[in-house]
């Protein structure tokens, strides 16, 4: 294998970052994981994730986690409801979807960040993971590079994969391009079941996306129980700054709401009344779907460092855990003969799939904050189900 005697440096922790230590562990590569969390507890994981059969289901199987996966996810957090901004329900699929369906071509199950990554960390050999490692820079040495880190260390890599998230600090060693805004920000708010009880009677443990006047909510509920949620709307990108909004005071954000989501019905108020602060205003970038650059020999880019996109499809972290299968592949297929050969074909294939993902983002983003946004979803939940 091209990777024998080599040591691999993955920067980042998270779901692509993880599922690529573990398939590259079971075809015996050296994997280091340099994750800048202090530890597996240091922070409080994000919404849910739903896996879909060709993507992340296909990265899980191939790193032999489906069994646990069955295990840790949860069973009807896909289930759906559609409704309007006067919380008129239009669609709800609670008694028709089963549980479990796993196989099928749109079964989208559902599992909290958390246990994702606790199952993914405890596939790994004991001491892969090196925490309190918040990469600063790096310089080659050798045929690989010597990585800097906050806390003082340094380590060497004969290839470095950047796991590194959106705002990626090893990407501008291999490319210039930069993402673009796309016009859409998504306010993100939490609030316990207990605070808001006309929701979670209405929600029953799955998802709501509520679609007026250009706008969106759109909510899922966690393991915890509590109610994840997001404001969506079109706004420029220097909207957090001018706003003039302090997104730690309910009062102030909870007249926003009022003033910004005039024509909402009243039960959406009590997840900004009673929402745990601060507010995050989340601006939705995108690459350029016709990003390249040129291959190298050992560095190579997984997940949004490679291909930030919305969330719009539900794509995101599906195609990093893709990523992660097709990388594994390539970096331990006789078929090529250097590493620069192998990386530059995961990442042709990369950029092309990840460009049509994006672009369907994209459309269904202006899909979703169109005039028209509740007839066009209708549409196309009740074509997925036809």
């Amino acid at each position: 294998m091209l990777i024998n005697n080599k040591s691999i440096a993955i920067v980042g922790g998270g779901p692509a970052g993880l599922t690529l230590a573990r398939l590259l562990q079971l075809k015996g590569a050296e994997v280091k994981v340099y994750e800048r969390d202090l530890n597996k507890d240091a922070r409080v994981q994000g919404s849910p994730l739903d896996m879909h059969e060709d993507s992340g289901l296909a990265a899980i199987r191939k790193a032999e986690l489906l069994e646990e996966f069955k295990k840790t996810f949860r069973p009807g957090a896909d289930r759906t409801l559609i409704m309007n901004e006067k919380a008129e329900i239009f669609f709800n699929d609670h008694e028709t979807k089963p549980e479990e369906d796993f196989g099928h071509e749109h079964f989208r199950p559902e599992i909290d960040r958390g246990p994702l990554r606790n199952m993914l960390l405890e596939s790994l050999h004991p001491e892969t993971v090196v925490w309190n490692s918040h990469f600063l820079s790096m310089e080659p040495k050798g045929e690989g590079w010597l990585m800097h880190f906050k806390n003082g260390n340094s380590a060497y890599a004969d290839l470095v994969i950047a796991g590194d998230g959106a705002n990626s600090k090893i990407r501008p060693y291999l490319t210039d391009i930069k993402p673009v805004y796309s016009g859409v920000i998504m306010l993100e708010g939490n609030v316990s079941k207990e605070n808001a009880p006309q929701i979670d009677a209405l929600i029953k443990g799955g998802k709501i996306m509520a679609f007026g006047n250009t706008q969106n909510i759109l909510l899922g509920q966690k393991g915890n129980g509590d109610l994840g949620f997001y404001a969506s709307f079109k706004a420029n990108e220097n909207w957090p700054a001018t706003s003039g909004l302090d997104f730690s005071d309910n009062a102030q954000m909870l007249q926003w709401f009022q003033t910004e989501y005039s024509e909402w019905n009243s039960i959406w108020k009590e997840l900004f009344q009673n929402a745990k602060t601060p507010f995050i205003p989340r601006l939705i970038y995108y690459m350029p779907l016709d990003q390249t650059w040129e291959a190298q020999s050992n560095l190579t880019l997984i997940g949004d460092a490679a291909h930030v996109m919305p969330p719009f499809a539900g794509e995101g972290a599906n195609m990093a855990m893709l990523d992660a299968l097709e990388l594994s592949e390539h970096l331990t297929d006789s078929r090529y003969s250097t590493l620069q050969e192998a990386i530059s074909g995961y990442e042709q294939n990369m950029r092309k799939r990840a460009a049509i993902a994006t672009q369907e983002s994209l459309e269904n983003g202006e899909r979703m904050h169109s005039e028209t946004s509740l007839a066009t979803m209708l549409d196309f939940f009740n074509g997925h189900l036809a």
